[in-house]
C-alpha cells in the first residue's frame, strides 16, 4: 500500500533483511488494486479503520489489531478518512513458521513498540542488520507468530450496490437511514438488500450494521475516547444501550475493554 512504502518494489526483496517496515500518515483516501508480494505482510493502523480484501473476504481492521498476509498473497487495500499506520514485510525465507493462511491478530504493545524501532532503520537491501536490530526482527516474527488470531474483520460484499452502500456505512456508521432508504440510495429493491447481505456476508443488513458501529467503537475507545461519546457519535440512543450491544458482542463493557487496551 502506498501510504506506507515509498518505493513499492521494495516490498517485493526476495534478499536483503528479514524484515522491512514504513510508517505513514495521510488525510487523504487511499487504495491499492489487487496486488501481491514476495514477503509476507503484517498491515495495521494507529489511527483510522484499514480495509484489507483477500480472495473473496474484506476485513475492515481497527487500530487495536492487524492482517497478516503470506507471502504471493494477493490482496487489496483502502482506508477510509484520515489515516495513519504501519507495514511490516517479512522475507519469505522466514516465513516458514508464521500463519499459513490470512488472518488478524490482537496488537501487543511489545509488537507495536519493535515495529516502531524497526521503520526507523534505513531501507538498505545491502546492509545486513545488527546484532541489536536483528533481536528486534526477531521479537516481531515471535509476536506474528504466538499472538492468537481473532475473528474481529467485517466481511464486506461482493456485489457492487452493496459494495457502495457497505463502504458508506463503514465510513459514517452513524448514519440514521433505515434499510429502505439505503436501497433506494444504492438503487436496488429492498428485500434484494435484505437478502443479498445475508448470502453475500453471512450477516443481516442491520447484524452487519452493528458489527460496523462496534468495529469504529473498538478504534475509538483505543484512542481513549469515552464511552458516551462513543455511543453518541456512533448513532446510540443513549450510553447504555451501546454499553448493552458491546457486552453482548465482547462479553465485558466498553470501559473495561478500553482499561485492558490501555494497560496492555
Amino acid at each position: 500500500m502506498s501510504t506506507f512504502i515509498v518505493d513499492h518494489g521494495l516490498v517485493n526483496w526476495a534478499d536483503g533483511p528479514p524484515i522491512i517496515v514504513a510508517a505513514g500518515r495521510d488525510d487523504t483516501l487511499r487504495q491499492s488494486a489487487p496486488h501481491s508480494h514476495a514477503r509476507g505482510q503484517l498491515f495495521a493502523s494507529m489511527r483510522g479503520l484499514l480495509t484489507i480484501g483477500v480472495d473473496d473476504a474484506v476485513w475492515v481492521v481497527p487500530s487495536v489489531h492487524a492482517v497478516w498476509l503470506p507471502p504471493h498473497h494477493v490482496h487489496s487495500a483502502r482506508s477510509h478518512g484520515p489515516f495513519e499506520g504501519w507495514g511490516a514485510y517479512v522475507a519469505e525465507s522466514v516465513c516458514a513458521e508464521l500463519p499459513a493462511s490470512p488472518c488478524t491478530i490482537r496488537i501487543s504493545n511489545l509488537l507495536r513498540e519493535a515495529v516502531m524501532r524497526a521503520a526507523t532503520w534505513p531501507l538498505d537491501r545491502y546492509q545486513p542488520l545488527s546484532p541489536a536490530q536483528e533481536r528486534i526482527a526477531g521479537v516481531i516474527m515471535d509476536e506474528i507468530r504466538s499472538l492468537p488470531p481473532e475473528p474481529l474483520g467485517l466481511p464486506m460484499p461482493r456485489d457492487a450496490r452493496l459494495q457502495r452502500i457497505a463502504g458508506a456505512l463503514v465510513d459514517d456508521p452513524a448514519s440514521t437511514r433505515d434499510l429502505d432508504e439505503w436501497a433506494a440510495w444504492g438503487a436496488l429493491g429492498s428485500r434484494t438488500l435484505s437478502r443479498r447481505f445475508v448470502l453475500e456476508t453471512g450477516f443481516t443488513f442491520s447484524a452487519w450494521r452493528q458489527r460496523a458501529r462496534l468495529m469504529r467503537a473498538l478504534e475509538m475507545l483505543a484512542a481513549g475516547s469515552p464511552v458516551g461519546t462513543v455511543a453518541l457519535d456512533l448513532g446510540y440512543s443513549t450510553a447504555s444501550a451501546f454499553i448493552a450491544v458491546f457486552k453482548q458482542a465482547f462479553d465485558c463493557t466498553p470501559s473495561v475493554y478500553q482499561q485492558r487496551l490501555l494497560a496492555d
